[in-house]
């Protein structure tokens, strides 16, 4: 049986997949950036998505956008403590936080998170120390370890490039003694692709699904299914998310990371329901 286990729980994935809420408390974020910077607002927002059906809450602290700029550790930290605190007093969901820095994963895990998700496209013995030390569930996104914005050549295909990186990764982990039930796996729709690649990679997703490591496909609101709709603005990239999420959903994606739950959430009812 397939699971996605993580600090102090695990989900069993049979079939229906899980939404995982997008909650990001940064001023610069592509699509909502400063809407839920101020730790009242976000916290709102975050309860508002688990009663819209969120199953995990997704927290960033920094942008992830092209062209963002980094922030410290400590700025980091800064923003995060107050909405976690909350969420951990108030909120009965499962909690991630996106993060690339080890010390800011240390924080959060001990500040109540369960789920580290990670961009950083690499397998870092510091991160690792830290989701094994607290059992937390890893996500690991392909992005070609370069900075946001950046398009990368692949010689035998976006595809094989994902699977080259999924396999290595895992190999480290398991070396590591972190068992494949606590990762997750992301290939990164958005990060060093083209529009062509984007295409491609969802046109073929199944092929990089594996059947005993849980799956999460993150497709809000990106800019290639702007390109693809002819839609410019994020926020208004909605109907082109639902489509692209449903047919990651068919290849086999476990969990979907949105910004809209409502909708999503609709859409997965639908999905589960006739499928």
């Amino acid at each position: 049986m397939k699971k996605f286990r993580f600090r102090n729980g695990e989900f069993i994935l049979s079939g229906k997949p899980l939404v995982m809420g997008i909650l990001n408390v940064t001023p610069d974020s592509f699509s909502d950036g400063g809407e839920f910077f101020s730790a009242e607002n976000a916290v709102r927002h975050a309860k508002q998505m688990i009663l819209d059906g969120a199953d995990i809450i997704d927290v960033g602290a920094m942008s992830t956008r092209p062209g963002s700029e980094p922030v410290s550790v400590s700025t980091e930290i800064e923003r995060l403590a107050p909405v976690l605190a909350k969420l951990a007093e108030t909120a009965n969901a499962v909690i991630s936080v996106d993060t690339v820095n080890h010390e800011t994963a240390e924080f959060a895990l001990s500040s109540g998170a369960h789920i580290i998700n990670d961009v950083s496209g690499l397998f870092r013995k510091e991160m690792a120390e830290v989701v094994k030390k607290y059992n937390a569930g890893w996500v690991i996104t392909h992005t070609s370890d370069v900075p946001a914005g950046t398009v990368v050549e692949y010689p035998s295909g976006v595809v094989s490039a994902v699977n080259v990186f999924f396999d290595e990764f895992l190999s480290s982990c398991l070396s590591f003694g972190i068992d494949k039930e606590y990762i997750c796996l992301d290939p990164g729709f958005g990060f060093a692709k083209t529009t062509q690649d984007n295409k491609d990679l969802l046109k073929n997703l199944e092929k990089t699904v594996k059947a005993d490591v849980a799956f999460m496909s993150a497709l809000s609101r990106k800019r290639f299914i702007g390109e693809i709709c002819n839609v410019e603005c994020a926020a208004d990239r909605l109907a082109g998310t639902l489509a692209a999420d449903l047919i990651a959903v068919m290849k086999g994606a476990d969990i979907i990371r949105v910004h809209d739950v409502k909708e999503s959430c609709q859409s997965l009812a639908l999905y589960n329901s006739i499928v």
